[in-house]
């Protein structure tokens, strides 16, 4: 085969393709990326804020909406053309201690919300038929890691893409609920809420639900995935030609995932909005309490499509944790990392995914508080954020690393306006520490 017929049968790859049936497979990495993000633990934080707030927090969901679509954009472009993960990217181009104190950070950060979500989903199928919660959390999370272990990413991402559908479950909720259309409305426009310090603090919860670094992580890792899973496909630095279907379809995967991610948050926040606050039930602690709440108010069947949408998620959410958590750990000491690797080729990267595993599963046993330990994920998750957000606008305007595909103005913009809201919101939450 000629060069001129390998580009020009690259340009016709996956990146690429046209019609209904490409659509499916060009959402990938952004779509699972935003239905990961609506994890129970994400679950947990939309139902507070509906449960305590009703519909004065779904604004923010607008308000974030554009900010989420550009640093998730602007990771999968880093992957897609570096070729490497953000973790393997940081240590080339950063000092190695601050890389190993930020991913350190996020890999605690992990382990404690892959834990919460184990045992989210353990809660929500012993509310549906009963039995031990924690020997459901158990082989929930011991079949997602054998899935990631044993199978190759490029057959085991269908089976994410497929979870995704799970999200679904939310929408069906609130049209089994009777919602007040013309309140809701009123309600996004003209929130009715006291701006005071635990409302900022719903808000900055909120932001720090859909903005997290496992999601930069994963979706940048999942296009390098791509890229070993797919024989035509090259790092974009060098084979540039493939650069304008690459990011044209990144554009549309992560826009498409991350609104889609954003519209379900609003379905959860609503329903909780809808029969929870509504009716008096304002302070929701977890995502299967939410569920079990809207039982005696909503009827059987809310109850049962919420919590089997607990259950769907959390199987969709526990391997990118877990993942991400590999790919940061494995990435930043410089071994090598990926879920197409067999075990022997990557043995810390695997070493990793099992022991985050395990710890996620042990917590449980724990007597740990997983409310508390949660909100501690959620300060670690507020204190790396964004030094890691700024590492990524730097390494993303960095032609060793990008090629010639260095960040348009456009994304160059909003991922700074996202790095800045998200340390005002880093620091609104320090200010508010214990109000």
């Amino acid at each position: 085969m000629t060069r001129s017929n390998a580009k020009e049968k690259s340009s016709r790859s996956f990146d690429s393709g046209k019609g209904k049936s490409s659509l499916m497979k060009k959402l990938s990495a952004g779509l699972i990326t935003g239905a990961a993000d609506d994890d129970p633990s994400g679950i947990a934080t939309y139902s507070q804020v509906g449960a305590a707030y009703g519909y004065a927090t779904i604004w923010s969901l607008l308000l974030v909406m554009p900010l989420m679509i550009a640093i998730q954009a602007i990771s999968a472009q880093i992957g897609r053309a570096s070729g490497q993960d953000i973790a393997s990217n940081m240590r080339k181009h950063y000092p190695h201690m601050l890389v190993y104190v930020l991913i350190f950070s996020v890999v605690l950060a992990n382990i404690i919300n892959l834990a919460a979500d184990i045992g989210a989903m353990g809660a929500a199928l012993k509310l549906l038929i009963g039995g031990p919660a924690l020997l459901y959390a158990a082989v929930f999370a011991i079949v997602s890691l054998l899935l990631q272990i044993f199978v190759p990413f490029s057959h085991y991402s269908p089976v994410l893409k497929v979870l995704t559908l799970s999200l679904f479950a939310y929408v069906g909720t609130v049209f089994v609920i009777h919602v007040p259309w013309g309140e809701v409305i009123k309600g996004i426009a003209i929130p009715k809420a006291t701006f005071d310090a635990r409302y900022v603090v719903a808000i900055v919860a909120v932001l720090g639900t859909t903005i997290s670094p496992y999601l930069f992580i994963w979706q940048a890792a999942q296009e390098v995935e791509e890229i070993r899973g797919e024989s035509y496909r090259t790092a974009l630095k060098w084979a540039p030609w493939q650069g304008p279907g690459a990011l044209a379809r990144i554009r549309l995967d992560t826009s498409i995932g991350m609104i889609f991610s954003n519209v379900i948050a609003g379905f959860i926040i609503l329903t909780a909005a809808v029969v929870l606050h509504a009716h008096g039930k304002t302070d929701i602690q977890s995502s299967s309490e939410a569920a079990e709440a809207l039982r005696p108010i909503a009827g059987r069947f809310a109850f049962a499509l919420f919590a089997a949408g607990i259950i769907g998620t959390g199987l969709l959410a526990v391997p990118v944790l877990a993942g991400s958590t590999a790919f940061a750990a494995a990435g930043a000491l410089g071994y090598p990392c990926g879920l197409e690797h067999k075990p022997k080729r990557a043995k810390l990267f695997y070493g990793v995914l099992i022991i985050a595993s395990v710890a996620g599963i042990a917590l449980n046993f724990t007597p740990i508080d997983p409310i508390k330990a949660l909100y501690w994920s959620a300060v670690i998750n507020g204190v790396a954020a964004v030094p890691m957000m700024v590492m990524i606008m730097f390494l993303s305007m960095n032609r060793k690393a990008m090629g010639k595909y260095t960040l348009n103005t456009s994304l160059r913009i909003w991922g700074w306006i996202a790095t800045v809201v998200m340390a005002i919101a880093a620091a609104v939450m320090f200010l508010t520490w214990g109000k």
